[in-house]
Order: structure tokens, then sequence, then C-alpha cells
């Protein structure tokens, strides 16, 4: 299940949050965004161990520039509070896993 992200909910969701979640920031008018988006919901689907969420940067955008989201699609990778990851560009499954 990919959790969706607000303003209201980012922080205790993502930094606040105990093991690995996996962001996906994205618009709906994004072509690579929508291309990225049933990836992101199989590894949701696979993965029981780590947290996928998104995060829509038109409806969220203070989160988005207050991260530095210049670009979407961005993958943002955090564990354990810690950003480990953070690139823009789509990602195919096995490269998200190895993220992992």
């Amino acid at each position: 299940m990919v959790n969706k992200l607000t303003l209201d909910n980012f922080e205790e969701e993502v930094m606040k949050a105990e093991g690995t979640v996996l962001v996906d920031f994205y618009a709906d008018w994004c072509g690579p965004c929508q291309m990225q988006g049933p990836i992101v919901e199989a590894l949701a689907e696979e993965r029981t161990d780590v947290k996928v969420c998104k995060l829509n940067t038109d409806e969220a955008a203070p989160i988005a520039i207050g991260l530095g989201i210049s670009a979407i699609p961005t993958i943002m990778v955090v564990k354990d509070g810690e950003i480990t990851y953070k690139e823009a560009g789509l990602l195919q499954k096995a490269e998200l896993e190895a993220l992992l």
C-alpha cells in the first residue's frame, strides 16, 4: 500500500518514522511521474518492510521547496529520520530495490 502524504502528516510519517521510508515526489500533470507511479506501487505491494509514500508537490509545495526538490519525479529514501538518497528522474524497480 502506498501512503498519501500531506502537509499535515509528512513530518510524522517520514521524518519521525522508524525504519526505511521511500517517498515519490510527483505531480498529476507530469508524464514521467505517471510512469513512476505504477513502479512505486508494485514495490509497495512486495516490500512490507519499507513504508512507501507519495507526495503531490502541487498540493504540498512548502515541503518540496524546503527539501530542495526542484524537478519531478524525485525519489527520496529516509532511514530512521535521516535522508540517505534524494535524486530526480525516473527509476526502474530494480534501481529502487537497490536503494533500499
